[in-house]
């Protein structure tokens, strides 16, 4: 590392100058949108997915196509990704760099290998699993950033017995900067939404000499499943002295905090989407669904602040004309059973109700004269139009109702794909999710846009990290790059969640 260069950078920053980011894996651009708010500048991003690479270039940098470009890691090589975007030379373009590489990218690579591949360019030929990790650490050493962010799931704490964060920290320690990481819940941050994650902060030493991590904003008691998943995440460093060397305890929420955002906070407002009025009357059909028709929000309905805060982020406001991406799946034999689902009901609970809906219809067919013998091909054409097919033993999380009054559950990738994870609390709706529902459970304001269709929209909602965790996470990094680190008791971060 150039020492000159990161002098010349922190000086620029502390007369003043706003940090410049580079997002790695951006995404549609969860990271982005919380950094840009917290008083960031997003010159660049490197997002493979053609859709999720449009979503980022026409929200942050609308009406320059070079941006809005799908670039491979691998291939985009930090002199040409700086060239192509004219930022100058490559040291000198950069302050930050967030984002976070597939755990994929790590398994089962050890420490020794890790160092070998930091060493040794062309080292990814012997395991080509490590090539993103060297493409990752080649960015950090070409633009010499002040500070890195990195995300990942939980699991990359013990990754096949691995403890994938601590092997990165030992890397850029190597590189002259100093590392800690932790796991944090997205709910304690405003978001209306359980989302565990890791999250990992480094500074040059130039920068600091120590990391921390936002405190609380908001509280609540989290069910045993998230304390169970992180137990398992955190079994390696609990077992193994030493494994855990930078490793951080997050900062605990307390009951005096603001409640945690409930699903209904963040849906709330939206126009209500009855699934089977819509169907009955042919105005849900089959098909990809596209984001051109706008519904207008009704204005008679009530508004949270939360929901206030998304319809009025600065530059990302409601539209006038409505939102365009309200839209929902085609799924025509499952609307009577959501109705019937009791919040908090999942795949075995959505079984048994299926197939008392079926006793009830042999039964009425049976009041109307007509027998149906178990096991008989109109028994079977009855149970394939009404019971979904999958064994309740081996699917037990498949499907769940949302609580009204709780944060959902973690939104994932999978998204993309069916959507019974998250089921609408309201049983007169019957339905799953929306697009913009799951955008406003991932806490992306009305005005963020979301390339492609329905499917791709769900996916880059999903993958991203949610914009308010972001923020409140930019808000501590900006004050520890500014050289105001110190946090006075009374000084409450509320700002980080919702300003």
């Amino acid at each position: 590392m150039n020492l000159e260069t990161i002098r010349r950078k922190l000086a620029r920053l502390r007369a003043g100058g706003k940090p410049r980011v580079l997002d790695l894996f951006a995404g549609c651009g969860g990271l982005s949108l919380g950094f840009m708010s917290a008083g960031f500048r997003i010159d660049a991003a490197v997002e493979s997915d053609p859709d999720a690479a449009r979503s980022h270039g026409l929200n942050f940098h609308p009406g320059d196509t070079r941006y809005s470009a799908a670039r491979d890691i691998i291939v985009t090589h930090p002199a040409d990704l700086a060239a192509e975007l004219e930022l100058g030379p490559v040291g000198d373009a950069f302050d930050v760099i967030v984002g976070g590489p597939p755990c994929q990218a790590f398994a089962r690579v050890g420490r020794p290998k890790l160092r070998e591949i930091d060493a040794h360019p062309r080292a990814f030929e012997h395991d080509p699993r490590a090539r993103l990790y060297q493409e990752y650490l080649r960015y950090v050493e070409d633009f010499q950033p002040l500070a890195v962010l990195i995300e990942n799931v939980p699991d990359v704490l013990n990754h096949g017995g691995q403890n994938i964060a601590e092997e990165i920290c030992e890397v850029l320690d190597a590189k002259g900067y100093v590392c800690g990481y932790t796991l944090l819940n997205a709910s304690f941050y405003g978001v209306p939404q359980m989302r565990e994650r890791m999250f990992l902060i480094a500074y040059h030493r130039e920068v600091a000499d120590q990391v921390s991590f936002p405190v609380p904003t908001h509280w609540m008691e989290l069910p045993s499943g998230y304390e169970g998943s992180r137990s398992v995440a955190l079994k390696l460093l609990n077992g193994a002295e030493g494994n855990a060397h930078d490793y951080i305890e997050p900062p605990s929420p307390n009951r005096n905090l603001m409640p945690a955002v409930t699903a209904e906070m963040a849906l709330g407002d939206l126009t209500p989407i009855f699934a089977r009025k819509q169907l009955a009357a042919g105005v849900l059909k089959r098909g990809a669904r596209r984001f051109d028709q706008a519904m207008v929000a009704d204005a008679r309905r009530r508004i949270s602040h939360y929901a206030r805060v998304m319809r009025t982020w600065p530059g990302f406001e409601h539209p006038s004309d409505g939102i365009k991406d309200h839209v929902i799946r085609y799924l025509p034999r499952d609307y009577e059973l959501f109705a019937r689902l009791n919040p908090g009901d999942q795949y075995p609970e959505a079984h048994r109700h299926a197939m008392t809906m079926l006793a009830e219809r042999i039964e009425q067919l049976r009041l109307q004269g007509v027998r149906v013998r178990e096991g008989s091909p109109e028994y079977l054409r009855l149970k394939n139009a009404i019971v979904p097919p999958y064994d309740a033993g081996k699917f037990p999380n498949k499907w769940r109702k949302m609580w009204r009054d709780q944060p959902a559950r973690t939104l994932m990738a999978h998204l993309g794909k069916d959507g019974y994870s998250h089921i609408h609390y309201d049983s007169e709706q019957a339905r799953t999710i929306s697009v913009r529902e799951a955008a406003r459970l991932q806490s992306f304001p009305d005005g963020f846009v979301f390339c492609g269709t329905m499917n791709p929209a769900f996916r880059q909602i999903g993958n991203a990290v949610p914009p308010l965790m972001a923020k409140a996470l930019a808000f501590k990094m900006l004050k520890t790059l500014s050289g105001r680190n110190e946090e006075r008791d009374d000084e409450h971060p509320r700002a980080a969640a919702f300003v």
